[in-house]
């Protein structure tokens, strides 16, 4: 899962966002499975999920999510 954050942090620093989003997704659905909704882990996905749609422009889901 480190290495999937990781390339969307990547892709979020090349403006990727869409690319970034869905892999952000993707490992926050992982961790809450595996690590629980409240795993620090998870919780900082959740924050680096919030950061993207911050950047798309989807600021009320983004907000949901901190």
């Amino acid at each position: 899962m480190a290495s999937r954050a990781n390339l969307a942090v990547v892709l979020r620093q090349l403006g990727r966002l869409e690319e970034a989003e869905a892999e952000q997704r993707a490992v926050l659905g992982a961790r809450r499975r595996v690590l629980g909704e409240e795993h620090p882990d998870t919780l900082n996905s959740r924050n680096n999920l919030a950061d993207v749609l911050r950047d798309l422009g989807q600021f009320e889901e983004a907000q949901v999510l901190e």
